[in-house]
């Protein structure tokens, strides 16, 4: 897929994004580029292959314990607070 010019002041203008006009063709190329790129593995023969949650066959991804680490200040940062509220902060209400 080749981008156009517009295409990049579009994607440039949602991204809120300023580019100078020479940086234009340059996004156009390297755009484009990696659209191609993106395109070619579109067409690697994926049918049958079952996805992966690990690169290495028998292999998982090993997690630390659960542990508690620190103790529990929520009194000590909450009295700080202009409103708190059953342990929670109260704040102004901003939406109708």
């Amino acid at each position: 897929m080749s981008l156009s010019r517009a295409d990049i002041e579009n994607i440039a203008r949602l991204a809120r994004l300023e580019l100078t006009e020479a940086e234009i063709p340059v996004y156009v190329d390297s755009l484009s580029k990696i659209f191609a790129f993106v395109g070619e593995l579109d067409r690697a023969p994926t049918s049958g292959i079952a996805p992966m949650a690990h690169p290495l066959p028998g292999l998982a991804q090993r997690l630390r314990a659960d542990e508690v680490s620190e103790p529990n200040r929520r009194d000590t940062y909450q009295q700080n607070a202009p409103q708190v509220e059953a342990g929670l902060y109260l704040v102004p209400k901003v939406i109708e």
